[in-house]
């Protein structure tokens, strides 16, 4: 039976009207689907920036760079800052900055750290142990110019920044040199410890390269009274010494110096070096092996590396004056898991986690006067210190930590008084490859003067480190790196000395 014409259009138009709400249907059904969808995400992203904020995402942005494999271990200059020396030749097989000099091995890579929003408030969360963070990688500001400082570091009357301690001055410790301390903990009394830490050191690379052109004494000479008048000096090794090896792949920057440069390290006045860093293993465990070896043959004790978790973590105690002082060295950089020593695996103490920190310290807190921890942490090139570094900071002086001294960063962050207690979050490059970036360049040497009783005061004798080499500043560029720090720092302000004081 055959439909009529308009029989036929109405057929026809009910078939549209029923294939348009179909039409609609699935429309509207896309876009709830849509609209949870964002729901979603935008209420997944609000719980993972809750207490964290902006903090959190520079720290994250370290991780995917500064300790990735691949990742650009040691960060390039700003546009048009390029480094002048770097890449080490010869043997050594290492790779620095970028500069003209040829090396071996590795790739140069470049990282940017950004700034910090959340400034110098806030503080992270303090007691017991604290992750601070996930784990390493699975394997696979306007900056003061410096003037002509003297070499020699010899004292003025002034004791104003860019002068060599006074060793007979009024107020001065058992140990010589005036005391800092004008804290709130009141100053150090009775017998009296002076102990000097300084941030970054490269023994290889270009720096290699200028202690054979110059001298094998060459970066330390002025600084020796400042290294060597202290009761004990510390710092951080940033590169392994051997001579072979199989240099890190997946890394940008890799390191190596000779080992006969530790006994002029050992001549400057150094008693101690935590290995307890992201280059330690740029040479494999027989790099580790070496470094461990050569040290010791040289008498420097170090921290922070070993043969086993046990070693890595174990403390160093040193003994001067009748006060023990145990020393500790962790890493919260690590490029790759494999680095981190366990109980069957050489490697660095690292501290993602704070556990074994925390269990060493307070070890160490039974058996010594003084607890010292040395920690390698932050982002580098970056004036503030982020959130892990201050969570880290608090938990270790809540285990009993007395001093917390920070490096990495690879230029001078704040400093914190927190429970009595300092923390300097970093001190920058101390020997270091030269670069352009006169932030990396500014530098000092930390005097601290303890009581038996972990009462400490702090005082900063600014640097100013060209090729390499620090010196004292002079009167005018020392007030105004002090001023930026006080600037930076938490709870804490230097005065023109260079004294440490709470606020």
């Amino acid at each position: 039976m055959s439909m009529s014409r308009s029989e036929s259009r109405r057929h026809d138009k009910q078939k549209r009207k029923r294939r348009m709400r179909r039409l609609l249907a699935v429309n509207l059904t896309l876009l709830a689907a849509i609209i949870i969808l964002i729901s979603v995400i935008v209420a997944t992203t609000k719980q993972h920036s809750v207490g964290s904020g902006e903090e959190r995402i520079a720290d994250q942005r370290n991780e995917t760079h500064g300790n990735s494999p691949g990742g650009a271990i040691e960060p390039a200059d700003p546009p048009g800052q390029a480094d002048d020396a770097g890449r080490s030749g010869g043997n050594s097989g290492s790779v620095g900055d970028n500069s003209s000099d040829a090396g071996n091995s590795g790739s140069v890579g470049s990282e940017s750290g950004s700034p910090d929003s959340s400034g110098s408030a806030g503080s992270g969360g303090s007691g017991g142990s604290s992750s601070a963070g996930d784990e390493p990688p699975a394997s696979g500001g306007n900056a003061q110019s410096p003037s002509d400082a003297a070499e020699d570091g010899l004292p003025n009357e002034s004791g104003a920044p860019g002068t060599a301690p006074d060793d007979g001055g009024s107020g001065s410790g058992q140990g010589g040199g005036s005391v800092p301390g004008r804290n709130s903990g009141g100053m150090p009394k009775g017998e009296t410890v002076r102990l000097a830490f300084v941030g970054d050191i490269m023994m290889g690379s270009s720096v290699e390269k200028l202690m054979r052109q110059k001298g094998l004494e060459y970066p330390f000479e002025g600084a020796l009274s400042y290294l060597q008048g202290p009761d004990l000096t510390a710092g951080n090794l940033e590169n392994p010494i051997t001579k072979r090896g199989v240099p890190a792949q997946n890394k940008s920057f890799v390191f190596k110096g000779s080992p006969d440069l530790l006994p002029p390290l050992k001549q400057a006045g150094f008693d101690v070096v935590t290995l307890a860093n992201n280059h330690t293993l740029d040479q494999g465990t027989e790099g580790l092996f070496d470094t461990m070896k050569y040290l010791d043959e040289a008498g420097i004790p170090h921290v922070g590396g070993g043969h086993n978790d046990t070693e890595a973590f174990a403390p160093e105690y040193l003994e001067t004056k009748g006060v023990k002082v145990a020393y500790i060295g962790v890493s919260r950089v690590v490029p790759e898991t494999s680095w981190k020593a366990d109980k069957y695996r050489p490697g660095v103490a690292e501290t993602y986690d704070s556990t074994r920190a925390v269990a060493a310290i307070k070890e160490a807190r039974k058996r010594a006067d003084l607890v010292v921890v040395m920690v390698h942490w932050g982002v580098e090139r970056q004036d503030y210190p982020v959130q892990h570094q201050k969570t880290l900071a608090h938990t270790f002086v809540d285990a009993g930590a007395d001093l917390v001294i920070g490096s990495h960063p690879h230029v001078m962050q704040g400093f914190e008084y927190y429970k009595n207690k300092w923390i300097a979050y970093s001190l920058g490059n101390f020997i270091f490859n030269n670069t352009s970036n006169v932030k990396t360049k500014q530098t000092g040497v930390l005097d601290a003067v303890c009581s038996k009783d972990g009462q400490c005061g702090l005082q900063l004798h600014p640097m100013f480190a060209d090729k390499s080499k620090p010196v004292p500043m002079n009167a005018e560029d020392g007030a105004a790196l002090l001023a930026r720090l006080s600037k930076l720092s938490i709870n804490a302000a230097f005065d023109r000395d260079g004294v440490l004081a709470s606020r």
